[in-house]
Order: structure tokens, then C-alpha cells, then sequence
């Protein structure tokens, strides 16, 4: 920052001016020594609306003014739900039938629409924890909850306040409108993103706490144990590891005990096919739009999917390519030779993305994990993945568009539809190649500094 009043040129002798009103001279200060703010930033002569933001309290304050103006309009969306198709806020209904399923004891017996692992029922459940509050209302408090308990720990990690992690998930989020707030894939996001927090740290408890985080993680919604493929080989991995597999075992355990049915999910999420939004539903999209397709969307297990000619060659083939992904995931593991305190967490996100976009269903609220490990990539500056976090704003952006404003459009593969499908998920085919191809680069690659 220029000074808009340039100094007076120095005096003969190296003397100091004498400062107006006959106030002794200020004696000159080294070129090494920092001017020290021992009160508010107020006080400093050089202080600017930037110092407000980089000293102090003052990333606290906008960051939190940001999340409770940006929350206020997502609870408004909420409230009316009247974007597009509306009904957005009906998921949370869904989930107050399944809780009745579960007052009785039983998960959700033969419902095509439960397709989660048994420990999405804690979720499920929780609103029970505050009677005095309607169902609906609780599920929402808790989801606010969760996002304010991520932003505090990105917050935290990212206290240098030089890789902008927290604002990543602060302003990234409300990019999805309301849908967050009426999904449980907050709650499982902040699972995967203190999993991944604690394993950062050197501490043996730690690790096993980010191992256990994770291992829920993976009994509420799969996904958050792939947090665990970047660990650092050896202790770490062996602490962690072991840690998520037997909570998993554990709670796995203790749900079979006290609910029937707690692997019903298992014959539902089986039946599933092309889903419209996925990147093989893109494809059939276009080929229905050229005329070289004669298939229809149709509501199966609580989304619409196609149906028609070649639609189980093509599940099959997004099956093999998730095994592919995997299968390279582990290849990197194998080859990586170097580690940095950003590789356990580029790789999170980098495997996350892969399973994403060869996955048979890709629903709008997929984006929220991303977006979470986009912003715990972002709490390190040795991450290599800040070009993907670009890349993965966009496509959240273009995923509002498609759900629940342009909704229509899509089911009926109109020409604005289409467009927002193709731009959406060409651009999260982008950024999962890119992150493996950083990943690998920054961390196998012979020639990698």
C-alpha cells in the first residue's frame, strides 16, 4: 500500500524533524522492528479497512457477520421454498416418517427410498434430542449446528489467515441456496472434515480420533472413509485405521441389536440405476436430444432416473469405472514418496471427486462434501489443489440452477436443461481429473520437487 503523502527528504546529518508543537523527536525506528499494536488496531496510525480484516479479531468478526447473513438468507429460502419446483424442505418430512420407523424399532422395512448405511439413523434421530422444537425445526437447528461447528474448526486451522479455508465453506455453501439446510450431508461432512483436522495433528489421540470421526462417518454415509486414504504411512495409519474400523464394527454392532432391518439399505442402493443428474444421465441426455436414444425419465427409488435401451450397460460401466478409481487410488498409495501436512487431505478430496463423477447417481447435495474438503484443502498452504476448489464453485453454482430452479428443464431435457447438466458436470469431470492428476504429480511423480 502506497503512502498518499510522500516523507520529506531527510534532513542533513540523519537528524529527525521536530514534530509540531515543540513535542520531542520520535526516535527512528529499525528496519527490522514491527510497529507493535499493544491496543485495538483503532489506535494504530496505520490503520486501514485492511488492517481490520488481517489484525486482530477482525477475520473472526467478517467471518462470522458473513455466516450469519449468508445462513439468514438460506433459512429465508427455506421458509418460503418456492425457488423453481419448490420442495425442498419435503426431504425433511421423509426423514420424520423414518423416525417414526425407528421409534419402533425397526430401520425402514423394504422403502425403496432408505438406501443409507444404519448410522444415517443417529441423524435421523437427533431432532429428538430437542422436544421443545417441531421436527422440522430441530433437524435445521442441528444442521446449523453442524455448519457452525466446521466453520469454527476451519476457522481454527486456518488461523494464519493466508489460505482462506474457512471462507471456502462460509461463502461456498449458500452457492447451494437453501438445499443444505433440508439434507443431512452437513452433519456428515463435518464428520469427514474434523477426521480430517485431528489426523493433521501429531498427537496419537488424535489420530485415533480422526480414525473413529471417520469410521461413523462411513456408517452415516460411506464416503467420509475415503478421508482415511491419504494418511501418512505407518503410525498414523495403523492408529487411524484401526480406530475407524472398530467404532464402524462397533456402532454396526450396537444398531443390528437394537433396530431390525439395519441392512435393508443394502437391497435398495443395489436397484438403482442411471440417475438424471449423474454424468452417464448427461450422456444419455444428449443422445435422447440427437435423436439416438428412445429411452424416458422415470421416479424409481425417490429420484428420476432413465429407463431404456442400454441403461444397464451403462450402470455396469460406471460400476467398473468406480472400481478403476479405486484401484488407481491405491495405485497413488502405493507409488506416493512424498508427504506434506496438505497430502492426507488433497487426496480426500481428490478420491471423493473420482467416486463423484463415475458414480450412477450425483445429487445436488454431493456438493456440500465437496465443497467441505475443498475448504479443509485450503487450511494448508502446501496443498496443490486450490485450482480444483475454482473449479468446484462453479459447478456448485451451476447445481442450484439445476435443483431445484431449472428442475423442469432438466427432468424434461430442454435445451436450457441440458446446457446446465453439461456445463455442471463437465466441469466436476475438470476438476477430478485435475486433482488426481495433481495429487499424483505432487506426490509420485519421479520428477515432483
Amino acid at each position: 500500500m502506497t503512502n498518499d503523502h510522500p516523507e520529506s527528504p531527510p534532513r542533513p546529518g540523519g537528524e529527525t524533524p521536530p514534530r509540531p508543537g515543540g513535542e520531542p523527536p520520535v526516535p527512528p525506528r529499525s528496519a527490522d522492528e514491527l510497529p507493535a499494536l499493544t491496543k485495538s488496531p483503532f489506535d494504530s496510525d496505520t490503520f486501514t479497512s485492511a488492517t481490520f480484516v488481517t489484525v486482530g479479531r477482525g477475520p473472526d468478526l467478517a467471518l462470522a457477520a458473513v455466516w450469519i447473513l449468508a445462513r439468514a438468507g438460506m433459512l429465508l429460502l427455506l421458509v418460503r421454498d418456492d425457488l423453481g419446483i419448490g420442495g425442498v424442505g419435503r426431504e425433511v418430512g421423509l426423514y420424520q416418517y423414518w423416525y417414526g420407523q425407528f421409534a419402533a424399532g425397526t430401520f425402514p422395512p423394504g422403502d425403496a427410498t432408505w438406501q443409507y448405511p444404519p448410522g444415517a439413523g443417529l441423524v435421523v434421530m437427533a431432532p429428538g434430542l430437542l422436544p421443545w422444537l417441531t421436527y422440522f425445526q430441530a433437524f435445521v437447528a442441528l444442521t446449523l449446528l453442524a455448519d457452525a461447528v466446521v466453520t469454527l474448526a476451519l476457522a481454527r486451522a486456518d488461523s494464519a489467515r493466508v489460505t482462506h479455508g474457512a471462507w471456502i465453506w462460509v461463502c461456498g455453501l449458500p452457492l447451494l441456496l437453501h438445499l443444505p439446510l433440508a439434507r443431512y450431508d452437513v452433519q456428515t461432512t463435518a464428520l469427514a472434515v474434523l477426521a480430517l483436522l485431528a489426523l493433521g495433528t501429531r498427537s496419537t489421540a488424535a489420530h485415533r480420533l480422526g480414525g473413529a470421526l471417520a469410521g461413523i462417518g462411513a456408517m452415516v454415509k460411506v464416503w467420509p472413509a475415503l478421508t482415511l486414504i491419504g494418511t501418512p504411512r505407518g503410525r498414523t495409519t495403523r492408529e487411524a485405521w484401526t480406530a475407524a474400523a472398530v467404532t464402524a464394527l462397533v456402532l454396526l454392532a450396537t444398531l443390528a441389536l437394537l433396530f431390525s432391518e439395519s441392512l435393508g439399505f443394502l437391497r435398495q442402493q443395489g436397484s438403482r440405476g442411471i440417475q438424471i443428474e449423474s454424468l452417464g444421465g448427461t450422456a444419455l441426455a444428449v443422445a435422447r436430444a440427437t435423436g439416438a436414444w428412445s429411452g424416458r425419465v422415470d421416479f424409481r427409488y425417490g429420484a428420476f432416473e432413465y429407463v431404456g435401451p442400454y441403461v444397464s450397460t451403462l450402470g455396469h460401466l460406471a460400476l467398473l469405472l468406480t472400481v478403476l478409481a479405486f484401484g488407481w487410488l491405491l495405485l497413488w498409495r502405493l507409488q506416493a514418496r512424498r508427504w506434506t501436512p496438505a497430502t492426507p487431505l488433497d487426496a480426500a478430496l481428490a478420491a471423493v471427486l473420482l467416486f463423484t463423477v463415475t458414480s450412477r447417481v450425483i445429487s445436488p447435495q454431493y456438493m456440500v462434501w465437496l465443497i467441505g474438503l475443498a475448504a479443509v484443502c485450503l487450511t494448508s498452504r502446501h496443498t496443490v489443489m486450490r485450482p480444483v476448489a475454482l473449479l468446484l464453485l462453479p459447478a456448485a453454482a451451476l447445481s442450484s440452477l439445476a435443483y431445484p430452479v431449472l428442475y423442469a428443464d432438466v427432468v424434461d431435457g430442454t435445451p436450457t436443461g441440458l446446457a446446465v447438466m453439461v456445463l455442471r458436470n463437465g466441469l466436476l469431470l475438470a476438476a477430478a481429473l485435475l486433482a488426481a492428476r495433481r495429487l499424483w504429480t505432487s506426490t509420485a511423480a519421479p520428477d515432483a520437487e
